[in-house]
């Protein structure tokens, strides 16, 4: 009892010491707890979290399989909200076994998605803690979801990006790896992904990528599935884009190294591998006509704007209103009937009137809404998209962002003058281009020499020599930069300012780009970015609604007003009968644009606006399976097709019945100060080897445009074109008229020019051969650009 009462004293002594030490110390360092007290507290915390993981891991229940084996279809409507233009959605899937899946393509998903996928319990804490720092590190969203964790979300849960969800989907995972085993984990997880074309599970996949069962896939063809499953909307290499192209690739090899790593794949077998282009998509049910182009655009728009993804939007049940215009819609596919495919004879033109495509696109200037676009004839024949497309040059269809970029640029040119619409320049064909960064020397459409000329006049007529060298006076970045802030993509091939032809149209952008680039002009400069859905919304079973936010739609300031006017006022003078343009007088209302015509003839453009609509038509001929691109030359029997022919009528056609029953708006211009026509008088200065610039127009000097010294235009060889077609109709071969000098009437305040050259109708009117041009398949468009000297 002594020793018990002694070890007590003793006890008690220590605390009150230990107390007295305490207060001694100063008042914060009292307040911090003690160690004895922050170790109890961790360990009560840790109990707390481990009794609750326990309580949470038995409460959430594994449920039952989601809606989505039924999803809804997605209802699209044109801008009245009411008219449907096509439904979507229904689910693409067939389940097959595990076994059924080849042994290659079940590890090239594992090394593509979850390369510990055999070792996990279902969930990969140190994945997750990884991307969870990568993204607060600013390495971008990043996900640690396993397989069975991805698995769990298609197959039970929603695509919510909650935290609820995100917890939910971590217990259920356990519970299911501790349930099930990893073949039919596996398994569960490829019949229910989404991997594009409409095809969820890799059965209806090995379909639609590679038109076989699943269990006849190849190593490299699994492999290119499995990569799929990243990006399914940006990695079809069949409809991707050049740099979407390069990321597919290399998602296919990450994933075949991935299988060489774990064990899967010998190197040299990996080596030995090459990758296995699937064949083209196919035709959806239910979208035949224009239905599948407009769906196309729309879907484009949501994914890209990031206003949904693609597996949210392909599960189904949206109602989704578009801008598209159903009047306007049905006039451009009229157009494009009457102008073109009625003149179209494949049977007694095999070689030229088959494979003829066109691409089109209308935008509001003033809201960058989409209203029309003209994708193809018939989406159940033709499954790509050529509104979208971003591989056919637009040739001298660009000269206004050259322009542009000139008259803002600050710069001067040989006399160090301020570069305006009025700058005179050498328009001698094949003359070389001076200052530029590679050696250029384009020639003029029939190596036809202008002499000195102004810049609208090299316009209206689409002088080769001096846009390629005004290009370069302002800038090759500044013109770059110019054609990016109006609206061309900065990725497209050919808009490359190290290479001197990106002055006259090397450029790719798909028509809608081009479009909506031109309504940046008809808008006095301030541009949109076109835009093709109104409203997004889905109705719950439960009666709550999805209403995604759309994002707004506000005007930047790509070019000055005086500056974008003054362009305007150029390509007004293009839709005149001395200009390349001509067919679009037929219009009767004010109108501006510009044709293109490209190297070889191989596309054709006309861009054109009038103050409430801009349009862009573009013609081009491809090989249906090698996609190689054909010349136009001989198409409908005529020897030479430019942009001022078909495309132009195209144009006029559908802008005509467009804007029928609409009020005549004229453009409201003010051109900056040097633009317009009529200027203080300089002397004219002879052609040099250089620029030779005078920012006046004078009595003088524009009524001595002098006449070409090469022989008056011919009709080309069918077998050669030349390198720069006319944009006007070509001429007969045996021509019962011949042209006159090239002219310029300037407004009425100036001279009177010398004669016009006979005035082009509206329709082509040259004779059509008696025998039809053979037309040679050239090879695939490379990455380098290429000269396109072109109208």
């Amino acid at each position: 009892m002594t020793l018990r009462a002694d070890h007590r004293t003793r006890r008690q002594a220590k605390r009150a010491a230990r107390r007295e030490a305490r207060r001694a110390k100063p008042l914060w360092r009292r307040l911090l707890p003690t160690w004895r007290v922050t170790l109890g507290a961790l360990t009560a915390v840790l109990l707390l979290a481990v009794g609750s993981f326990a309580v949470l891991y038995l409460i959430v229940p594994v449920p039952d399989a989601n809606a989505h084996a039924v999803a809804q279809n997605n209802i699209y409507l044109y801008a009245d909200g009411t008219t449907e233009i096509a439904r979507t959605g229904a689910v693409n899937r067939t389940d097959v076994t595990i076994k059924q899946i080849p042994l290659d393509t079940q590890h090239a998903v594992v090394s593509a998605e979850d390369r510990t996928f055999y070792q996990n319990r279902g969930i990969d804490l140190s994945g997750m803690i990884r991307a969870g720092w990568n993204t607060l590190t600013g390495k971008g969203m990043q996900g640690g979801s396993t397989i069975t964790q991805q698995y769990v979300k298609n197959y039970y849960l929603t695509q919510d990006q909650t935290i609820e969800r995100k917890g939910r989907e971590l217990f259920i995972a356990l519970k299911v790896d501790q349930q099930r085993g990893k073949d039919e984990i596996l398994s569960g997880y490829l019949n229910s992904s989404y991997f594009g074309r409409g095809a969820y599970g890799i059965q209806s996949a090995a379909h639609a990528y590679y038109g076989v069962d699943v269990s006849a896939l190849t190593l490299p063809q699994g492999a290119y599935l499995a990569a799929l499953l990243q990006g399914p909307s940006i990695y079809d290499v069949k409809t991707a884009t050049p740099a979407n192209r390069e990321k597919a690739l290399a998602r296919w090899n990450y994933t075949l190294d991935g299988m060489v790593l774990l064990g899967f794949l010998s190197a040299s077998d990996r080596a030995a591998t090459t990758f296995p282009e699937p064949i083209d998509p196919q035709p959806a049910t239910g979208l035949s006509g224009q239905a599948g182009y407009l769906v196309g655009v729309a879907d484009d728009y949501l994914v890209s704007s990031g206003i949904i993804d693609t597996p949210t939007l392909k599960a189904g049940g949206w109602r989704i209103t578009t801008t598209f215009d159903k009047d306007k819609q049905d006039a451009f596919a009229k157009a494009v009937q009457q102008e073109l495919t009625d003149e179209l004879d494949p049977k007694a033109r095999p070689t030229t009137d088959t494979d003829v495509r066109v691409a089109g696109a209308s935008v509001e200037p003033a809201t960058g809404r989409v209203v029309a676009v003209y994708g193809g004839p018939d989406y159940a024949k033709q499954p790509y998209n050529d509104a979208l497309r971003q591989d056919n040059q637009i040739g001298s269809t660009f000269k206004p962002f050259d322009l542009a970029a000139g008259l803002n640029s600050g710069r001067s040119s040989g006399d160090g003058r301020p570069i305006t619409t009025e700058t005179r320049y050498d328009g001698t064909s094949e003359r070389p281009v001076t200052g530029g960064p590679t050696p250029y020397a384009p020639p003029n459409e029939d190596d036809t020499d202008y002499g000195n000329i102004t810049l609208r006049y090299a316009m209206v007529k689409s002088v080769n020599s001096v846009y390629a060298q005004e290009g370069v006076d302002a800038g090759l970045a500044h013109v770059r930069e110019t054609a990016v802030r109006l609206g061309i993509p900065d990725n497209v091939r050919g808009m490359d300012p190290a290479n001197t032809s990106m002055t006259l149209g090397t450029a790719t952008p798909s028509a809608l780009n081009l479009a909506g680039a031109y309504a940046g002009f008809a808008n006095h400069g301030q541009a949109f970015t076109p835009w093709s859905v109104v409203k997004l919304e889905r109705v719950h079973t439960g009666g709550a609604i999805d209403v995604p936010k759309m994002p707004d739609h506000v005007a930047t300031t790509a070019l000055d007003r005086g500056t974008a006017d003054a362009v305007t006022d150029v390509l007004r003078d293009v839709v005149t009968p001395r200009g390349t343009g001509a067919a679009a007088l037929e219009l009767g209302r004010p109108a501006a644009g510009k044709t293109g015509t490209t190297d070889s003839n191989l596309s054709a453009w006309f861009a054109g606006f009038t103050p409430e609509l801009a349009t862009t038509v573009g013609l081009f001929r491809e090989h249906p399976k090698t996609h190689a691109k054909e010349p136009l030359s001989g198409t409908a029997g005529y020897t030479r097709v430019n942009g001022g022919t078909f495309p132009t009528q195209i144009w006029t056609a559908y802008m005509s019945e467009a804007l029928d029953g609409t009020d005549v708006q004229d453009f409201d211009l003010e051109p900056s100060r040097g633009n317009n026509r009529a200027e203080t008088p300089t002397a004219t200065t002879p052609p040099s080897p250089t620029t030779t610039p005078t920012t006046t127009a004078t009595a003088t000097a524009t009524a001595t445009a002098p006449a070409p010294s090469a022989p008056a235009p011919t009709q080309a060889a069918p077998t050669a074109p030349r390198p720069e077609p006319s944009s006007r109709p070509a001429e007969p071969q045996q021509p019962t008229t011949a042209p006159t000098a090239p002219s310029f009437t300037p407004a009425p305040e100036q001279p009177t020019a010398p004669p016009q050259p006979p005035t082009p109708t509206g329709r082509p009117t040259s004779t059509r051969p008696t025998a039809p041009p053979t037309a040679t398949t050239p090879p695939q468009p490379t990455g380098a650009a290429t000269p396109p000297p072109a109208r």
